[in-house]
């Protein structure tokens, strides 16, 4: 039994954090999916690496070139045909674990990020167009995102809820999900077939945060703002998803929206490379993993229950980083904008890069 299954055991899920058509064209997924992974995520920096940055690709850019799409309409055919095969890939286990696992992301354009009707507009649209019960679209979670999360919830559309890195903002996400499955509840709507996750980003808190206390000297709390503000967001998930409120849904067949943990890959190379993976292991859970990152835990990670064992360490670390100066609301908040931001141009650049190949095989 690899260490992901012993994960799965735990009740925490693996997803991969990559995809690219010959990782699915080779068989490659199909070997992971075995291995333990448990569904897919991507996004726009992902995919703008697995489109410029191969020739997966270019037989497919020149076709369509030649049967005259444009940029967006090829960006599109590529990005939903991938998403597509890779549903298709990982239907089994979607049957086998009844809708808990098997799940492909694929995001919005992060360009609409701040637009909440456009947002539920693509959304749906994508969500129709592929026609998969085990796809996720990801959402941004900036306030007007918070709008289209339970716009979206509402109409059935399975949400992954990202760009999270406050426990405020992760709080303000859950009830959003509450909100949207109280609403189809009251409509008569089944709840058992809307799954959602909230995606919490840790790495970057660190590396945000660290940045601060090196400059003020104070190295002893580098490394903690991250695994504490993850284990606070848990401690809020598990307080949302009990009791009568929360029973009412259950009992109908709602499902939980588990936190997923994200930007798990350690930036700082002084960190264990398995950092983000072995200190957030708990039920309920997803960890999605780069592909260096899930190497590194397959090898040499560790599977027992550390989500809950230290709550109270958690709470004294965010007493400590306030009385330091820190001001992570703050820092979350720029995270946020640069994160949006950040996959704004991975967008672009991938569109442009779709641009020149469709030159090159066009003549211009």
């Amino acid at each position: 039994m690899s260490r992901l299954h012993e994960l799965a055991r735990v009740g925490q899920s693996v997803w991969f954090d990559y995809i690219q058509r010959s990782l699915i064209s080779s068989g490659e997924l199909s070997r992971l999916i075995r291995e333990g992974v448990r569904g897919i995520t991507s996004n726009p920096a992902i995919f703008e690496k697995a489109i410029t940055q191969s020739g997966d690709y270019d037989v497919e850019i020149a076709v369509l070139a030649r049967e005259g799409k444009d940029v967006l309409e090829i960006y599109e055919s590529l990005v939903m045909k991938d998403i597509a095969l890779a549903c298709d890939v990982f239907m089994e286990l979607y049957a086998e674990s009844r809708g808990v696992d098997g799940y492909v992301s694929v995001e919005v354009s992060p360009h609409i990020a701040y637009d909440a009707d456009s947002t539920v507009r693509e959304a749906s649209r994508i969500f129709e167009l592929l026609a998969k019960p085990n796809v996720m679209i990801k959402v941004p979670a900036t306030k007007e995102g918070l709008t289209a999360i339970e716009e979206l919830t509402a109409r059935g559309v399975n949400v992954n809820a990202t760009l999270i890195f406050s426990v405020k903002r992760y709080e303000e996400v859950a009830r959003a999900h509450l909100r949207g499955l109280q609403r189809r509840l009251d409509g008569g709507l089944p709840l058992d077939s809307t799954a959602s996750v909230a995606s919490f980003f840790v790495s970057r808190i660190d590396t945000a945060v660290d940045a601060e206390l090196d400059r003020m000297g104070m190295k002893g709390l580098q490394g903690k703002a991250a695994i504490a503000s993850a284990r606070l967001a848990y401690a809020r998930f598990k307080e949302l998803f009990s009791g009568g409120p929360w029973d009412r849904l259950a009992s109908r067949g709602a499902r939980v929206q588990r936190p997923l943990w994200a930007s798990t890959g350690t930036k700082n190379p002084g960190y264990p490379d398995t950092m983000y993976v072995d200190n957030l292991v708990g039920a309920h859970t997803v960890n999605t993993l780069p592909p260096a990152t899930l190497g590194a835990y397959i090898d040499h990670g560790r599977t027992a229950a550390t989500l809950e064992t230290g709550l109270s360490d958690a709470e004294k670390t965010m007493e400590e980083l306030e009385a330091a100066g820190i001001d992570l609301a703050s820092i979350t908040a720029r995270l946020e904008e640069e994160g949006v931001k950040a996959f704004q141009r991975s967008f672009d650049t991938l569109l442009e890069g779709i641009g020149r190949k469709r030159d090159e095989v066009t003549g211009g």
